[in-house]
């Protein structure tokens, strides 16, 4: 497509795209490792559930209190010191030994450093390609996101066997390290976005969120996105999931990895789809990504469970049309902090999901538990694509 060929030519655009890519593939080699890791050292469904869930809890904090700095200071340098915090902190995570709970605590600290990198990199890609390139330019960083996870998953499964957890730890770090350097030589400074006024910091939090609950179809774009939180325990359950259909670390990767393969492919469909047609998709496809995992009650085996998780990958396809539509609705000067908040309730629904998920499958089978989860989600997703539509039929009505 000669739109996407012409991101490419773009030097920004390209090291931001770049730099993104080798470092999701890295986060997923140790997202495996730390799976696997605690997996084979507790044998707990729950603890690894857990483990998993630490990597979106973080948000709670992070996504309200860090994000701003994507507001406040130049988006650039933001951008370069959260990735070198990253880079350290994942260096001290890979000395073998270490205690869980320290573990634990430093992948605490690596999340709370990705809120304010996440939150830069949201609000400066509008400035980079305004006008009808950022649809484009949202929907190739997101496409090639899920893309970098399955390769990263399927990698991080055959080196976590291969090499195991330590040096995995140690290569995406120098993941991070690779992206702090494209960022920092590559992406122009620009000074923080303009603010009417200078405000204290709890008064940025609470005009963010304001803006962002204060909007019905802001609201119910992030109930949408929320929805994660009920197909993802699929993926946060892999290793369980795996051992019991008799499968190894390579499937754990597979499992993670099949999911990324939907989604990618649900992004490249809907990036080519009319953009009135696909908000009215939008919501169905919010259902679809929980219904598609109900014959998980029904315990199949490990070819089908992939199939089922590579459908509802594919459905949840439409978080690219609710996080296009969310950003490109709010001012640039406070992008960042709505952008912030708005993946705390993401990451916080996945979080909570995820080790509610994990807690019920120290009881139940989880195939059982996969399908229950979906069960609500289904519910859920009723719910919010109906707020959406009474949002945008208020929004068609106050227009005219």
């Amino acid at each position: 497509m000669p739109g996407y060929r012409g991101l490419a030519r773009d030097r920004e655009f390209r090291a931001l795209f770049v730099a993104h890519v080798v470092s999701v593939a890295g986060d997923q080699f140790a997202r495996v490792a730390l799976t696997v890791h605690v997996y084979d050292r507790t044998a707990s469904a729950g603890l690894t559930a857990l483990t998993y869930a630490l990597t979106f809890l973080p948000d709670l904090l992070g996504g309200p209190l860090l994000s701003g700095l994507a507001d406040r200071f130049a988006r650039r340098g933001v951008m370069v010191a959260a990735d070198l915090v990253r880079a350290a902190l994942l260096l001290v995570m890979a000395v073998p030994g270490l205690p869980l709970w320290v573990l634990a605590a430093l992948l605490v600290a690596v999340q709370l450093a990705g809120a304010p990198h996440g939150a830069a990199r949201a609000a400066v890609l509008p400035t980079i390609l305004p006008d009808e390139r950022y649809p484009l330019a949202q929907a190739a960083l997101n496409t090639v996101t899920q893309l970098a996870q399955v390769a990263g998953f399927l990698g991080g499964g055959v080196l976590v066997a291969a090499l195991g957890p330590s040096p995995v730890l140690v290569a995406d770090a120098a993941t991070f390290a690779v992206s702090a350097l494209l960022v920092g030589v590559f992406l122009l400074h620009r000074p923080p976005p303009a603010h009417p006024h200078v405000r204290a910091w709890p008064a940025d939090l609470v005009g963010g969120a304001r803006l962002v609950w204060g909007d019905r179809r802001l609201r119910a774009l992030v109930a949408l996105a929320c929805v994660s939180g009920f197909y993802i325990t699929a993926e946060a359950l892999a290793a369980p999931l795996a051992s019991g259909l008799g499968a190894g670390p390579a499937a754990v990767g597979a499992i993670f990895g099949v999911v990324s393969a939907g989604t990618a492919a649900g992004m490249v469909v809907l990036a080519r789809v009319p953009a009135e047609r696909g908000l009215r998709w939008m919501p169905v496809l919010a259902v679809a990504s929980c219904a598609v995992l109900l014959p998980m009650a029904l315990q199949p085996g490990l070819l089908w469970t992939l199939v089922l998780l590579g459908l509802s990958g594919a459905a949840s396809g439409y978080q690219l049309l609710a996080n296009a539509t969310f950003v490109r609705s709010v001012p640039d000067a406070t992008r960042g902090q709505a952008f912030g908040l708005a993946v705390t309730a993401l990451r916080v629904s996945q979080g909570l999901g995820i080790a509610a998920a994990g807690a019920a499958a120290q009881a139940w089978p989880v195939h059982h538990v996969v399908a229950a989860v979906a069960a609500v989600g289904v519910l859920a997703a009723a719910g919010a694509a109906r707020d959406w539509k009474q949002a945008c039929e208020q929004a068609e009505q106050a227009s005219r």
